[in-house]
């Protein structure tokens, strides 16, 4: 093997960790703290949405049902 291809694997090795290094902040990033409080479902907002797809005729499945935040006392 030839000086050149050695210059240029090392060159594509020396390329593909400098792209590796590139991405650590994104994994660092500091999540913001939770606010204190109860999560629960957003039974009001459910019954709405119900109530107007009942008179649309749309039926209605819920994935990830709505949640909101409940201050804590």
């Amino acid at each position: 093997m030839g000086t050149r291809p050695q210059w240029a694997v090392l060159s594509i090795a020396l390329i593909g960790l400098s792209a590796c290094a590139s991405t650590q902040h994104v994994a660092t990033r500091v999540q913001p703290e939770a606010r204190p409080g109860t999560i629960t479902g957003d039974s009001e907002y459910v019954a709405r949405v119900e109530q107007i797809a009942r008179r649309r005729g749309i039926e209605v499945k819920w994935i990830n049902p709505p949640v909101r935040r409940v201050a804590s006392r």
